[in-house]
């Protein structure tokens, strides 16, 4: 029998953004709750799809219904061990933010609840989307409920830091539009027939020129989403001027998307191209790391702080992802989530100290551990798994990064310069370490300088509830890794070995041609399989 899951995970929110468009804005509690309550069904129904059985490469509950049959365009959606987790973590951490906005906002709720509605169906649909036409929707869906969250209810810059983030992301994705629909006139004239199907256009394989070309449309929109520098100068603005909630799944969940969109289209479809410029892509992954890191110990205003910290951590993911091997790529799926959970927390805590004290700045604290022990606490915990403590879930997941980069034998030509890139993203992490515990004794230790502070009431139950499940994640996945790993390694595994094979296939010709590979991957298993080898200058030519 057909299930269908992942029509329920976006059907749920399309449907409930249409019911909260259509009630009174004077409902302003009725459209809490019945928000709230349709993410809590989405995150229990994203809870179904992890008890599949992920043992073997593949995806699961895959749904393919024609939908413009003349252009090939279907509405085709299906979740691997590689989006698992990334779906698990969106209707997560939907519900969690909508529940902590309501802190401190209090005006157009209907609005707010239908941005965040309508956000969710965007980040889920770009997750699960197996047609290129349905991604590239989902992904432009996305940015405007975030540039109304941040241009309506965020701080007094909030209209730059919207506009802002709104032309960086457009400008992508309009390349990457034109480099699909290259892809797609390729594939029809060699097939005969149009299509956007991901698996059907993955059999397509291009010269190497025109490799380069596509692979650079896609990169420049997936890095403005990582950000990777140099793209990165709007994240701070948005994370700066965006509401608590917004920073929240801004950090958690949409930067994610860009290095999802490396995993599962740019690399794939063009592994020439991936396998040259993926150690240039990585070195900047490094340079991002201790930028960001040097960045966010400069910083005076906490929030900011936090947002170059996340510029340092998807340098790690990046790094990671390029090293093309298990650990590596596993690493950075890991630690997306990862970042997701911490960071996530790191801005709802940011948030309960502004709304009592209306200020982020450093130096207006000092010593709140005396009178907000409950907050410290959450807070202290929060940071060390953002550093990386062993027995946190950060720990695992740049272990299994660095592990990876040392490991790699990708790179044309740069053999030793992972090595390099290896020991300088160490160095990021005894960085995190320092701009993050300096931000800790300067808020929580010391005397009470400012009289204020002596009157800052400690966390409430709503603040609770809301940090409780990600505290619980924290030491889940430090402590117990291999439940997740579990479920993504196969996926990882035949990504790596699917990647190889079209890598030196692609290799091989002059002409773009067709090339079934799942033919090709059976017929080098039974001769003995394919290693991941070093390629040589004269492999590359």
């Amino acid at each position: 029998m057909t299930t269908h899951y992942l029509t329920w995970l976006l059907a749920i929110p399309a449907a409930s953004a249409l019911v909260v468009l259509l009630v009174p804005r004077s409902w302003d509690v009725a459209i809490k709750r019945f928000s709230i309550g349709a993410m809590l069904v989405e995150l229990i129904v994203s809870l179904r799809l992890v008890l599949a059985d992920y043992s073997d490469a593949g995806y699961r509950f895959v749904e393919h219904v024609a939908w413009v049959e003349s252009f090939g365009i279907s509405y085709k959606v299906g979740v691997d061990g590689i989006s698992l987790w990334l779906v698990v973590l969106t209707t997560l951490l939907s519900p969690i933010a909508l529940y902590a906005s309501w802190g401190s906002i209090k005006t157009g709720i209907k609005g707010y609840a239908l941005s965040f509605l309508l956000l969710e169906l965007g980040m889920l649909g770009a997750f699960v989307a197996l047609d290129l036409f349905l991604f590239y929707v989902f992904w432009e869906l996305m940015l405007v409920p975030m540039y109304l969250i941040i241009g309506i209810w965020g701080g007094k810059d909030r209209v730059y830091a919207a506009v802002k983030f709104f032309l960086y992301t457009m400008v992508g994705s309009l390349l990457m539009l034109v480099a699909i629909l290259y892809v797609v006139a390729s594939y029809e004239k060699l097939a005969g027939h149009y299509t956007f199907d991901l698996q059907e256009l993955s059999s397509l394989v291009l010269p190497a020129s025109q490799q380069y070309l596509l692979f650079g449309a896609f990169a420049l929109a997936f890095a403005i989403k990582v950000p990777m520098f140099p793209f990165h100068t709007w994240l701070p603005d948005a994370h700066v001027q965006a509401p608590t909630g917004g920073s929240v799944i801004l950090a958690a969940v949409l930067l994610k998307l860009g290095i999802y969109g490396f995993i599962r289209f740019a690399m794939p479809l063009f592994p020439v191209a991936s396998q040259t410029i993926g150690p240039v892509l990585a070195g900047l992954g490094v340079v991002g790391i201790i930028y960001g890191a040097y960045a966010a110990w400069v910083q005076r205003d906490l929030k900011k702080l936090v947002a170059y910290s996340s510029v340092s951590h998807m340098g790690f993911i990046l790094l990671g992802l390029f090293a093309m091997n298990r650990n590596g790529i596993s690493g950075a799926i890991l630690q997306m989530i990862n970042h997701g959970i911490s960071t996530g927390a790191l801005f709802l805590l940011v948030g309960v100290i502004y709304d009592r004290r209306h200020s982020r700045k450093l130096d207006d604290f000092g010593g709140l551990a005396k009178v907000m022990p409950w907050y410290t606490l959450f807070f202290v915990v929060i940071t060390l798994s953002s550093i990386g403590l062993p027995g946190t879930n950060g720990f695992v997941g740049e272990f299994m990064i660095l592990a990876g980069s040392f490991l790699s034998r990708t790179a044309i030509g740069f053999g030793s310069s992972w090595f390099i890139m290896t020991l300088l993203a160490t160095t990021g992490v005894i960085f995190a370490a320092v701009y993050m515990l300096h931000a800790v004794l300067r808020i929580f230790w010391g005397k009470i300088v400012h009289p204020e502070n002596e009157s800052l009431t400690d966390l409430n139950r709503r603040e609770v509830a809301s940090l409780l499940p990600l505290i619980v994640m924290v030491f889940w996945i430090g402590l117990y890794p291999k439940f997740f790993l579990d479920k993504m390694n196969p996926s990882v595994d035949a990504f790596v070995t699917d990647f190889t094979v079209r890598y030196y296939e692609g290799r091989r010709t002059g002409e773009p041609r067709l090339v079934d590979f799942e033919e090709l991957e059976q017929r080098i298993e039974a001769a003995g399989g394919l290693a991941m080898a070093e390629p040589t200058h004269e492999d590359a030519q």
